[in-house]
């Protein structure tokens, strides 16, 4: 049963690894679809959690997704399973490239130009896609979608003190902390008084 889970880890993320384009974000919704719609493994918002927590961390978000979606589910095995899975695709094709293609080939021909052409809209709407899910299922409304538009205006104003996302990072998860604990106080004392 358990290793039969290792080898659908391993499929699952192959699939989106082999016919997902234009990186991290346009997979986002590919693997929510296959994750928590398909085979259930995890809920919406566990889903989201692992998705903020992928995003804090160095390295390619596909990557990172796949490595803590796949330890959530069978700890360090799954996680590996998950990002072989998730790696090997775009390396067997990179590889088969640089074999088979020179970038001659590639520049010069029209066909390939096209092809390129046509996967651009496609990813846009690929990366659109999980923002609209992740707003929806974090519950987004006028007042809290005013912090993410904000984030994201300072840092495309490219101010030095500003633009740098590692900031927003950290005042994010302090802010988090913050409320929290201070929901979980306010529980308690209302407990308490309860008593």
């Amino acid at each position: 049963m358990m290793k039969s889970l290792l080898v659908q880890l391993f499929i699952t993320f192959f699939k989106i690894g082999a016919f997902t384009f234009g990186g991290g974000w346009a997979m986002i919704s590919i693997i929510e679809k296959e994750i928590v719609d398909k085979h259930g493994w995890l809920e919406r918002e566990e889903f989201l959690d692992l998705l903020a927590v992928a995003q804090s961390l160095p390295g390619i978000l596909a990557v990172n997704i796949s490595a803590v979606v796949g330890d959530r589910l069978y700890g360090r095995k799954g996680s590996v399973c998950a990002s072989l899975g998730t790696i090997l695709p775009s390396f067997l094709i990179i590889l088969a490239i640089a074999i088979f293609l020179t970038p001659d080939i590639i520049k010069n021909n029209p066909v390939v130009s096209r092809i390129f052409m046509g996967i651009r809209p496609a990813v846009v709407a690929l990366i659109v896609a999980p923002v609209i899910s992740a707003a929806k299922a974090a519950k987004l409304n006028i007042r809290t979608a005013l912090i993410p538009v904000a984030v994201a205006l300072l840092i495309w104003s490219k101010l030095p003190v500003v633009s740098n996302p590692i900031i927003y990072i950290v005042a994010g998860a302090l802010g988090g902390w913050y409320v929290f604990s201070r929901a979980q106080k306010a529980a308690g004392d209302r407990k308490g008084g309860e008593l």
